[in-house]
């Protein structure tokens, strides 16, 4: 039997400087806290975040009984430890414009969706994923997050832009149960990006709040097969959000 578990520090022990990073989560709802913990510890730098937000700032409590702790994304922002975000927006977290301001910070905002199946395009080893989403406007000429510039295709009479995939060094998300192997679930709200950030990395390293035993649980009870996972680190806290 695989055995996929290791510790948080051993999880992130290959993270460099200036690598990119995908991590799960729609405004800490869903992100591996345990992992950002040991970044945040480990200390890299200039690191290039895609994710859906950039999580909350210790402004803004997850819950009321968790206390004033910044969650998500909002760790790695906290500890100036970002150079770029590829998100959907970032509106919440105070702490973007303050070190855009500062010219610490940069980011490209990707329409939601669009950021979902660029990601799922890379995962699974698609060329790319047509979408009528910025046709007629300057989503046609600019470049994309990663500089590359934009395809438009008429397929029927109708105009698409070409998004292409993106992929990461590694990719950090968070499961409400796994088993040994890696085959795992997210309950309610907590599935947003970690389903479609599963393989979407060289090395996808998964946070888990309950393990179980390879075989505890049938095949049809999990949402992404192991094969997609790389490592797990048992101990995430509860859901809070």
């Amino acid at each position: 039997m695989i055995d996929k578990v290791i510790s948080a520090e051993e999880a992130v022990a290959g993270v460099r400087d200036g690598m990119t990073i995908m991590v799960g989560g729609f405004l800490g709802t869903g992100s591996p806290e345990i992992l950002m913990d040991a970044l945040v510890k480990k200390g890299v730098k200039h690191l290039t975040v895609i994710a859906n937000d950039g999580g909350l700032d210790a402004g803004q409590p997850a819950s009321p009984a968790a206390g004033k702790t910044a969650r998500g994304v909002g760790k790695l922002l906290e500890h100036h430890m970002v150079d770029h975000l590829i998100v959907s927006h970032t509106g919440v977290n105070p702490k973007i414009n303050e070190q855009v301001a500062e010219g610490i910070l940069t980011y490209t905002l990707v329409p939601q969706g669009t950021l979902a199946e660029k990601i799922r395009a890379g995962a699974y080893g698609l060329g790319g994923v047509l979408t009528p989403t910025g046709v007629g406007t300057l989503m046609e000429s600019e470049t994309d997050e990663c500089g590359r510039e934009k395809i438009t295709m008429v397929i029927d009479g109708r105009k698409y832009l070409m998004e292409r995939p993106l992929k990461a060094d590694y990719a950090f998300i968070r499961a409400s149960v796994a088993d040994r192997f890696g085959n795992f679930m997210c309950a309610k709200a907590t599935k947003n990006f970690n389903y479609v950030m599963a393989g979407a990395a060289e090395h996808t390293i998964l946070a888990t709040e309950k393990l179980m035993e390879v075989g505890g649980e049938s095949p049809e009870y999990y949402a992404v097969p192991g094969v997609l996972v790389d490592a797990i680190v048992e101990g995430e806290k509860p859901w809070q959000i």
